[in-house]
């Protein structure tokens, strides 16, 4: 068994994906066989914390160095609305906690804060709707079993957030985990061009969800995306004309303007140039067709609040309006336990893990670096990007989709890692199935005892959460 200790890497070290395919694949499975004796399935279904296991509370905290401090009381309101929403901004808290757990030493390209929200659908350049994975700010190579594990827990994480019954939110990390182990025999058994070109359409994801409700549900999305054009929605939506000129609207604490504005203006629009040379040129032709107006700071998502993000709007000699967001890339939560990203820039790390990872990414993925040492990617802002809405999802509704995505999961590990070597350790039993369903109800205990101890930092003064946002 892979042990912590000895997946620690010092400080020169650098995570790199494990590759073999150039043996025959008979051989791979062979391989993967063998690991089941050296890391037996049973040994995925325990979780209890370690002796030494930090506060979580002083995790968090420490993940708030270098965070915009008037926003940080934001992120810890949004934590506090469920133990789910605390999971979605403690992905260094399980990093952490998934060092320790038995991993077989096969790597991947990991999502890296793989949950259920962090999957949806968008438009790609050809203008199909794919369903895919579509966060990657964590994103580095690291063993697969920790993409899965995170999806898993959160799926009884969000069912619990639905009332949906015990039975039925461990029989969604279930599902996740067999879908993943049945889809990737079939990625195993296929040449490494199909699988690269291998995608999820939404329309057959639509077709496979069994109930009208959640059917129209999912249609209903994707018809309320496509209406909401960047020219006629988004647009009026999110800027106003003064002197003149079209400038984003201010909305605070959300959406503003930077205290220094023409300062942080200037020190971006800097950014920006530099994040034209890391297009292609043809998209550097692209670009150049627009104008930059205006940028303002955005808050978005749990846990990249307080991180700079912004949105930048650019214009054409037509008025026609481009959105592109820009998001600061810090250090993978997973470096510490996985190794260094081979990438001198995080932008450029989450760049090019999202297009090792996704079936077709957005044509403005770039990245720049500050001359302050801050890192950032960039990418297009709600361009037909259907978020899921779980809400009223119930307890066949959420095993359903927990199928969908433990397959498009499969396939983004299928892409970068060793497709036959892991169906050889995952075989044809539900043995794994059942053992990373157990886990996952266990750490969700765990989470929840962490949000709990949260919520008492937040009563007891030690932690100030604005949650009226």
């Amino acid at each position: 068994m892979t042990t912590n200790e000895e997946r620690k890497k010092d400080e020169n070290s650098v995570s790199l994906l494990h590759d073999n395919t150039v043996a025959p694949r008979d051989d791979r499975k062979a391989r993967g066989l063998v690991l089941r004796g050296v890391v037996p399935y049973l040994s995925h279904s325990g979780w209890s914390p370690a002796h030494d296991r930090p506060d979580p509370v002083e995790l968090l905290q420490l993940s708030d160095r270098g965070r915009i401090p008037e926003l940080v009381q934001i992120r810890y309101g949004r934590m506090l609305k469920t133990p789910f929403t605390f999971y979605r901004g403690a992905a260094n808290v399980m990093a952490r906690d998934l060092a320790t757990t038995p991993a077989t030493g096969v790597r991947v390209q990991l999502c890296g804060d793989c949950h259920a929200l962090n999957f949806g659908a968008f438009a790609t350049p050809e203008r199909n709707v794919s369903f895919d994975i579509v966060d990657f700010d964590e994103t580095l190579p690291g063993p697969w079993e920790w993409d899965l594990k995170r999806l898993t827990a959160s799926l009884v994480l969000l069912a619990r957030d639905n009332s949906i019954s015990p039975a039925d939110a461990r029989a969604s990390a279930e599902a996740a985990a067999r879908a993943y182990r049945e889809k990737m025999a079939e990625f195993a058994r296929m040449s490494i061009l199909d699988i690269w070109y291998a995608h999820f359409d939404w329309e057959n994801v639509v077709a496979q969800v069994s109930g009208h409700g959640l059917k129209k549900d999912l249609q209903d999305c994707l018809k309320k995306a496509q209406k909401r054009s960047i020219q006629h929605y988004y647009f009026p939506k999110l800027t106003h004309s003064q002197h003149g000129k079209q400038v984003i609207t201010d909305d605070p604490p959300l959406i503003y303007h930077a205290k220094d504005d023409k300062e942080f203006a200037d020190r971006m629009g800097r950014g920006l140039q530099l994040y034209r040379e890391s297009l292609q040129g043809d998209k550097r032709r692209l670009i150049d067709r627009y104008q930059l107006c205006d940028i303002a700071i955005k808050v978005v998502g749990v846990g990249s609040v307080g991180t700079t993000c912004a949105v930048a709007l650019f214009m054409s000699g037509d008025n026609e309006p481009l959105f592109l967001q820009l998001k600061e890339a810090r250090k993978s939560v997973l470096e510490e336990h996985a190794g260094k990203s081979p990438f001198q820039s995080h932008g450029q790390r989450v760049v090019e893990g999202q297009r090792i990872i996704q079936s077709a990414s957005d044509i403005f993925l770039g990245w720049f670096k500050l001359d302050d040492g801050k890192h950032f990617y960039v990418r297009q802002l709600r361009d037909t990007k259907v978020k899921l809405v779980t809400d009223h999802w119930e307890g066949q509704h959420l095993i359903d989709m927990a199928g969908m995505m433990g397959a498009v999961l499969a396939r983004a590990h299928a892409r970068s890692g060793d497709s036959a070597i892991i169906t050889g350790y995952l075989g044809k039993s539900e043995m794994f199935d059942r053992a990373v369903a157990d886990f996952s109800v266990l750490y969700a205990d765990q989470v929840e005892k962490d949000y709990a101890a949260l919520a008492a930092a937040v009563r007891a003064g030690r932690i100030q959460a604005q949650t009226d946002i």
